[in-house]
């Protein structure tokens, strides 16, 4: 008969009167394996730390680049608009009764969401017009420092009620 050799492992090896030399090197070669498979959860935090970082760093980026990608379609709706306008001009020698039309730029699809076209009838004149497009939303929240967008009857741009803005915001 075979005597079962018991094994007692501890944090320095083997107890004494154990496993023989190539059975406790099998043995520990068998623990090695186990304890290797999975992970610890230092390594799982470390892992959450570097996502949290990651996530810290690109997910503002990532909003000003809607927040500007919003701002620039804006912009080409506001120019759509002004060349209306300047048809209409053409067609009638004045812009006082004129309508924004519904442009597929304004609508939900596009930028719709984020911004409201107006003609104000205060800028309706037979020789001016000012088109403007202000923010509402996360929109507005997100880009305070460029706000209402607007365009004039010479082309001249204004963001923010600051013409000095312009050069950061269109």
């Amino acid at each position: 008969m075979k005597k079962l050799l018991s094994v007692d492992i501890c944090a320095t090896g083997f107890r004494e009167g154990g496993a023989t030399g190539t059975e406790a090197r099998r043995i520990r070669a068998r623990n090695h394996h186990f304890r290797s498979t999975g992970f610890t959860l230092i390594e799982l935090m470390i892992v959450v730390a570097i996502v949290a970082i990651l996530t810290a760093i690109a997910y503002p980026a990532y909003t000003n680049y809607i927040t500007k990608t919003r701002r620039v379609a804006a912009e080409g709706c506001l120019s759509e608009d002004a060349n209306f306008m300047e048809r209409y001009y053409t067609t009638n020698l004045t812009y006082k009764a004129a309508v924004l039309p519904a442009l597929d730029c304004a609508s939900t699809q596009q930028t719709g969401n984020y911004y409201d076209y107006d003609l104000p009838a205060s800028s309706l004149s037979a020789s001016s017009y000012v088109v403007r497009a202000s923010p509402k939303g996360s929109q507005q929240t997100n880009d305070a420092k460029c706000g209402v967008l607007t365009i004039d009857e010479k082309g001249k741009r204004v963001a923010a009620g600051d013409p000095t803005a312009v050069a950061k915001c269109w």
